[in-house]
């Protein structure tokens, strides 16, 4: 399904990263987009976790200034 939402715990797995972490990066605003259904409800769509991912890809690691 090409708009299938997902838990943060899949996101997880997903990613590699842990709850917390994916808690702190929607608090900053650099994570996956997300969507709140709900206060206390937070979705990810899967495609756009995987653009996410790929769109941090790296040729090289240097650190950019």
């Amino acid at each position: 399904m090409t708009g299938e939402f997902i838990q943060p715990s899949d996101v997880a797995e997903l990613t590699g990263l842990s709850l917390a972490a994916l808690a702190q990066l929607r608090y900053r605003g650099k994570g996956p987009r997300f969507y709140k259904p709900t206060p206390h409800k937070v979705l990810y769509k899967r495609v756009e976790v995987i653009a996410w991912l790929e769109a941090s890809a790296q040729t090289r690691t240097e650190a950019f200034a």
